[in-house]
């Protein structure tokens, strides 16, 4: 667990960027968090990329800056800070400094979640799968690379309404599907209900079995046992 934390050592509170450093603790010189690759600091991304990215400690993570205000400005500008054009392999399908074509940023979005904004994550959310799936002369094309079915499976749990935030976790964080009834049926034949009621954005209320679901989540083995998840939003 203290070997998990480690990526608040490269947390720069002058910047709002993770950053590489050297052996003396010193950062690296010269930094411009809009280049990819920026010194080999970052793989497949740039530091705008790279923000946000400790899915399994999201409270911490929010913790490094001065406010939850402080972060929403730094997640409102990747979105909104323009791409300053640099080419690079997969880094395609841009919003701001947002990228969708590669998987950095794909768990970014959620981070409103945890600061009190969650119609915000839905706003983006919904221009993501509006925007960067059914693309093309035959509408398959996507914005990227799929690697192993990851850019498919993304637009999947979106679209029903869950997502695998934090893939070390039996969890799913909930978001508002795009269906308004959604039936599955598990590998031992047991059958649960995925129910959206209301045409929002904001989620006001979420119950498994009747029974409010405090929080963002719910558990695999709760989703097993075949009662029906509703998601009410406004």
């Amino acid at each position: 667990m203290k070997r998990s934390e480690n990526y608040k050592n490269l947390f720069d509170p002058s910047t709002g960027f993770w950053r590489g450093r050297i052996a003396n603790g010193e950062w690296v010189k010269d930094f411009d968090p809009y280049y990819p690759y920026y010194a080999y600091m970052y793989r497949e991304a740039n530091a705008w990329q790279s923000l946000f990215f400790a899915p399994h400690d999201p409270e911490g993570m929010i913790a490094l800056y001065p406010s939850k205000q402080a972060v929403e400005m730094k997640l409102d500008s990747l979105f909104s800070e323009p791409w300053r054009g640099y080419e690079a392999h997969n880094m395609t399908g841009f919003i701001g400094n947002y990228c969708h074509g590669n998987q950095p940023d794909h768990s970014v979005p959620y981070t409103y979640y945890f600061i009190g904004k969650q119609e915000k994550a839905q706003c983006m959310l919904d221009s993501i799968m509006d925007h960067f799936y059914d693309m093309g002369a035959d509408k398959l094309a996507y914005s990227g690379m799929d690697d192993a079915g990851e850019m498919s499976s993304w637009y999947v749990f979106n679209a029903i309404g869950l997502y695998t935030y934090s893939p070390a976790d039996p969890e799913y964080i909930m978001t508002v599907p795009l269906f308004d009834e959604i039936v599955f049926t598990l590998g031992d034949g047991t059958q649960f209900k995925i129910r959206k009621d209301g045409k929002g954005k904001k989620i006001t209320n979420i119950t498994y079995d009747g029974k409010k679901i405090d929080g963002w989540f719910i558990s695999h083995d709760l989703l097993k046992k075949g009662k029906e998840l509703v998601i009410r939003t406004e």
